[in-house]
């Protein structure tokens, strides 16, 4: 999927959420995850943003999303997951989220990468194309 059909995509999902109602949460992790890919030049896969374009549409995150903090229960439900469930790697981002759920007890992710975590039977995921 190109860039600019996933951004459109995301956004579409977002607002069908919004319309329709739900919760939607994003954590620490999810604005620097954003950061990392805003920032990242465009030939390494990002999208060359300035330090102060992506600072404004955090901000704009920030205000329209609830920020579900992070805390010692999370990190405790982090670290039995991933010895648990043997992640490995950059796959320790994923177990993070889902900590965070279980923490907050939330069962649905919106995410593009469905896949990454199928290994955890208790969180539904949903990619954006189809959430509404």
């Amino acid at each position: 999927m190109g860039r600019d059909r996933a951004c459109s995509t995301a956004r579409k999902a977002l607002i069908a959420l919004y319309q329709s109602k739900h919760d939607v949460y994003l954590t620490p992790q999810n604005i620097a995850e954003f950061w990392n890919v805003c920032t990242r030049p465009i030939e390494v896969n990002g999208l060359g943003l300035s330090i102060e374009s992506t600072d404004r549409y955090a901000n704009q995150l920030e205000q329209f999303f609830t920020i579900l903090p992070d805390s010692t229960a999370v990190f405790r439900t982090w670290r039995r997951l991933v010895v648990v469930h043997r992640v490995i790697g950059a796959k320790v981002h994923d177990a993070r989220l889902v900590a965070l759920m279980r923490t907050y007890g939330l069962q649905k992710l919106v995410t593009f990468n469905v896949s990454d975590f199928t290994r955890f039977a208790d969180i539904s995921t949903v990619h954006p194309a189809h959430s509404n």
